[in-house]
């Protein structure tokens, strides 16, 4: 392998460069290199194995520059393999490379379970081109380059890293470090570990790290302003992908998503779409058949990689094939009565739970859960009581009970959109393992107003957020709200995931933006939070790209994927594409197994399946 290192726009020369290869059982040497005056260097690695290959570069003589890049994605992820044999190394792939696999990143090198590592060393070619060092073609493409701030963040992070570079002002370089250290953390030795810093903590020191970063000229686009967070988006608008509903990430990292709309239309889409790790179409997206007439609000995955999608205007189930095959008819399957299904779930014996949002009687039915035993629609089992009325969302416990949200709109005052003015209400129903609903419901709070989905965390705590008293409502596994945590701008919270430190993702609707909260695994948070503490900016994280959300999903390499349901509220028109927010949050196994569980590196699987016991 051949490669380039340069630093500050100039050849890095007698820098030491190592070839290292990164999977599930660690990090090892691949091979060494000492740059030559014009920064080039030559590697023979005996045979290029592992997950994920890549190269540091270090000059000899001050070690607090560490450049890095991407240089091979071996076999075990849902991407194709690739691997180079002619590189660069520079700033720009350092950033690029630390925020795509910012959530594999350890002392020891890089390394973790598949196919999540796999997939985040994919990603960080959308970020930069391991082969000239340049921006990659996804992040200058026409949904991203001068539409977001990304290629502008990631020059700015580059020209900050470039402070470092042999030769600069040694004072700029270690503010450059001290800024980037985490509260009660210690001050990063070099400039990799201060890049991956602001990828975890991307709040720090914004206007300081920005003034800083103005002062090197590297790299171009830059950032016309401070940040309010080291975050990097990016929008991806495949084909038919146009209201999203809803989006499911299966075992390879695919991305499934149900979509309301025709794209410029109202008129119902025929289409479930499927996006690989790094967002192209795969599966012969967009997928037809089995049914499909406008994918309502849910999507899941059952323990055969079978994904079920609710038609909406069809009445009816769909169910493809983990290849995208059709497997239900050409109606789709009707059993129970479907009228309006929404959220979807599989529990832990495989039984697919609907919820049915209008149910037998019309608009003026109060709804119903069907249950599709083990996946087989001819033995439907509709369930009723409990407190059901209008269910739109579904998750399953650890306890393989049904948490379902009422979003009752029963004598509320809606616009024909169905988005309501005023108090509306609402309330959560559980519903056991033996289809009966339990004692405690329904559950009922003030906060509750309008809850529409809601998700699980480790600890069978369900975090349900209320579009409109702009609220997250945190219920205890046996139905006591243990904390209601008001959000501190009005975003309309329509969607919640729960990642693998427990910490509470939150989807804006009303005001598109993602909010995240400390969860109940407070030493995963900053010092000093507490549960239901606010770690992102008031008003969230946004983006030029963040349109009005009703889905947020997270995948086993950190990656947070959101659904532009809507662009515009009025008149209400359709959004486009998916977004992504890069390594932002800790993996999840995924499908859902059904509660959150990081995927580990002591097994082949990374994502053992999870036993089901009764509460205590």
């Amino acid at each position: 392998m051949r490669g380039t290192a340069t630093s500050a726009g100039k050849p890095l020369a007698h820098a030491d460069v190592t070839l290292f290869a990164g999977d599930r059982h660690g990090t090892r040497v691949l091979g060494h290199a000492t740059t030559d005056s014009h920064g080039t260097f030559l590697i023979r690695p005996g045979r290029r194995t592992g997950s994920v290959q890549y190269v540091e570069a270090v000059p000899s003589g001050d070690r607090s520059l560490r450049l890095r890049s991407v240089v091979g994605v071996g076999p075990g992820g849902g991407v194709q393999q690739r691997s180079e044999s002619a590189v660069t190394v520079n700033e720009f792939t350092t950033v690029a490379a630390t925020y795509a696999l910012a959530q594999f990143a350890g002392p020891r090198g890089i390394s973790g379970p598949s196919p999540g590592l796999e997939n985040a060393a994919a990603t960080s070619y959308n970020l930069a081109d391991p082969v000239t060092g340049k921006p990659g073609k996804v992040v200058t493409d026409h949904n991203n380059g001068t539409k977001n701030d990304t290629l502008a963040t990631l020059g700015t992070l580059a020209n900050l890293v470039s402070l470092c570079a042999p030769g600069a002002d040694t004072g700029r370089c270690q503010d450059a470090l001290r800024l980037a250290t985490p509260q009660r953390g210690s001050t990063p030795g070099d400039t990799a570990q201060a890049v991956l810093n602001l990828a975890r903590n991307p709040r720090l020191a914004t206007g300081r790290l920005y003034d800083l970063a103005g002062r090197a000229h590297t790299y171009t686009p830059t950032l016309s302003a401070a940040p309010e967070a080291w975050v990097l988006a990016l929008h991806f608008t495949a084909p038919q992908v146009y209201a999203p509903g809803r989006m499911a990430v299966d075992a390879k990292g695919n991305v499934w998503a149900s979509n309301n709309w025709l794209p410029g239309t109202r008129n119902p889409s025929p289409y479930v779409t499927v996006q690989d790790p790094v967002g192209n179409p795969t599966l012969n997206s967009p997928i037809s058949g089995g049914g499909m007439k406008a994918g309502a609000w849910g999507i899941a995955i059952d323990h055969a990689g079978a994904v079920w999608v609710p038609s909406y205007a069809g009445n009816a189930m769909s169910k493809y094939s983990p290849a995208g095959k059709p497997l239900s008819p050409d109606t789709g399957f009707k059993n129970g009565d479907l009228n309006h299904p929404q959220g979807t779930a599989v529990d832990q014996k495989g039984n697919v739970w609907i919820a049915n949002f209008y149910g037998l009687k019309g608009n003026r039915g109060k709804g119903s859960v069907i249950v599709y035993p083990h996946g087989d629609p001819s033995k439907a089992i509709t369930i009723t009581g409990g407190g059901l009325d209008h269910p739109f969302s579904l998750q399953i416990d650890g306890y393989g009970r049904a948490w379902v949200s009422n979003a009752r709109l029963n004598g509320a005052k809606v616009l024909d959109t169905r988005v309501p003015k005023g108090h509306v209400g609402g309330s959560v129903t559980v519903i056991g393992p033996d289809f009966k609903p339990t004692s405690f419901s329904p559950i009922k709070d003030a906060s509750l107003d309008w809850p529409l989905a809601l998700a699980v965390d480790s600890r069978n705590n369900v975090w349900v957020p209320s579009f409109v008293s702009n609220s997250i409502t945190e219920i205890g596994p046996s139905g006591k709200v243990a904390g209601v945590y008001k959000l501190p701008t009005t975003i309309a919270p329509w969607s919640v995931a729960v990642d693998g430190s427990d910490r509470v993702w939150v989807a804006g609707f009303g005001a598109p933006s993602v909010s995240v909260l400390c969860g109940v695994n407070t030493s995963a948070c900053p010092p000093g939070s507490a549960t239901g503490s606010l770690l992102t900016p008031p008003h969230g994280y946004r983006s030029n790209s963040i349109q009005h959300l009703t889905a947020i999903q997270l995948d086993q390499s950190g990656n947070v994927w959101l659904a532009n349901n809507w662009s515009k509220l009025v008149p209400p028109t359709g959004g486009t594409g998916l977004v992504e927010l890069i390594g932002a949050a800790t993996p999840v196994c995924t499908p859902l197994t059904p509660v959150p569980t990081r995927p580990t590196t002591t097994s082949p699987t990374a994502c053992p399946t999870q036993t089901h016991t009764q509460p205590g």
